[in-house]
């Protein structure tokens, strides 16, 4: 018998945009709005990085892109971008667009969240953490926060897991995390720096930011892959925003305390 030719997956997106589309992708933090040829947004969506967000929409597999999805990128005419400083700034705008948007192919978003808190433990040598509406006795939490909880969240699990495994890469995160998936619950052995973690963790939250930042500079000061030092510079970012944001939300508070 002969062998059998396979026709390739379709690529809807290609023949619309053209493949110059995708390489000329910004690499940038952002978010992104597809549109249809009347104009409409069908889909908000943002990336860490756009252009390799973008390519997870090229090759339309009808087993492996969901149906909603397949049916989006047939009708998409054109892609816009709106760049954000960093990947907790593109989540708060995508937020806000899919609000006040309502896009036909959003499900998540469309209406206001509701309130968020980070929590976390110490057991034994491991740090678990998670995201919930509502904490339980046991646990040390921070909030409510918005849906930037989530990113939060996923942010100090991957510098934390980074941090307390020297020897390992970005490319061994655990399954899912290097693209925030699998994450609403984490749990992380840290051996003899749970001590650390914790207390630094503390500070972070509730008295001086610049302590986990500092404890994981120095842990991440061996690391001289660019790669590597792109990824964690821009996690790192993200932190710093985060600190920056509650500052200036201390200073309102006690600027109208005096009023």
């Amino acid at each position: 018998m002969g062998q059998m030719l396979l026709l390739p997956d379709p690529r809807p997106l290609d023949q619309q945009l053209g493949k110059k589309f995708f390489r000329k992708a910004p690499k940038r933090s952002g978010v992104y709005l597809m549109r249809d040829a009347g104009d409409n947004v069908l889909y908000v969506g943002k990336a860490k990085n756009l252009q390799q967000r973008l390519r997870n929409y090229r090759v339309a597999n009808p087993d492996r892109m969901p149906r909603r999805h397949l049916r989006m990128v047939s009708q998409v005419s054109r892609i816009e971008f709106q760049f954000c400083p960093s990947e907790s700034a593109a989540l708060k705008t995508e937020a806000r667009l899919i609000r006040s948007l309502r896009p036909k192919f959003n499900r998540a978003g469309v209406w206001p969240g509701k309130p968020k808190f980070i929590v976390w433990r110490v057991t034994g040598d491991s740090l678990e953490s998670r995201v919930v509406e509502t904490p339980t006795v046991g646990w040390q939490r921070f909030g409510p926060l918005g849906s930037s909880a989530m990113v939060l969240h996923q942010t100090i699990a991957r510098l934390v897991w980074l941090a307390v495994n020297p020897a390992r890469t970005i490319g061994n995160l655990p399954v899912g995390w290097a693209r925030g998936e699998r994450m609403e619950q984490t749990s992380i052995r840290c051996g003899t720096a749970i001590s650390g973690v914790n207390e630094a963790l503390e500070a972070y939250f509730w008295n001086d930011g610049s302590v986990l930042l500092q404890w994981l500079s120095e842990r991440f000061s061996f690391r001289v892959t660019p790669f590597e030092r792109r990824v964690i510079e821009t996690e790192m970012e993200t932190l710093r925003c985060f600190t920056a944001k509650q500052a200036r939300r201390e200073g309102n508070k006690q600027q109208l305390a005096l009023l």
